[in-house]
């Protein structure tokens, strides 16, 4: 069996649901695409029915992804943690030290990662690096794009 990943209750939500919306809405439709195209005639030269079956396999692909991240999910709620060392589920306020910009984000599961939505994965270089610093501290991190250093100027589990 496969290592546990950590998650939020959110995370697990949203993936859920999106397995949930696959499995009763997406892969439904699909066959009824592929219904659709089938009877056009020749396969062979039938557009409609290959982009049917391509999107039905990225559709099963997903349900497999999905399935597996959450028989494998160790869902910790950051509400019921508390401290001021970074860990997984923390939001953290950062002043880059280099660019004098601040950002904020929570450390999640990899799964339930999303830059834009200010969600950073655990197993990236910038959560590894933070993991057990607290307020106050400046931490160097080596980044892909070189090393960054940072200022912790809060940490918060909500």
């Amino acid at each position: 069996m496969a290592d546990k990943v950590p998650m939020t209750p959110g995370g697990q939500i949203r993936l859920r649901e999106e397995l949930k919306r696959l499995k009763e809405v997406e892969a439904p439709r699909v066959s009824k695409e592929i219904g659709v195209a089938r009877e056009h005639g020749d396969l062979k030269e039938n557009a409609e029915y290959h982009a049917a079956k391509d999107k039905q396999g990225m559709i099963m692909a997903r349900i497999t992804q999905l399935e597996q991240s959450l028989s494998r999910a160790e869902v910790i709620d950051p509400s019921k943690l508390s401290g001021s060392k970074i860990q997984f589920g923390a939001t953290i306020k950062l002043m880059n030290l280099d660019t004098d910009e601040e950002a904020n984000f929570q450390i999640v599961g990899p799964d339930e990662a999303d830059i834009k939505l200010g969600r950073i994965s655990v197993a990236s270089p910038l959560a590894r690096g933070l993991l057990g610093h607290e307020v106050g501290e400046e931490v160097k991190v080596v980044m892909p794009a070189g090393p960054r250093t940072y200022e912790i100027l809060a940490v918060s589990f909500t």
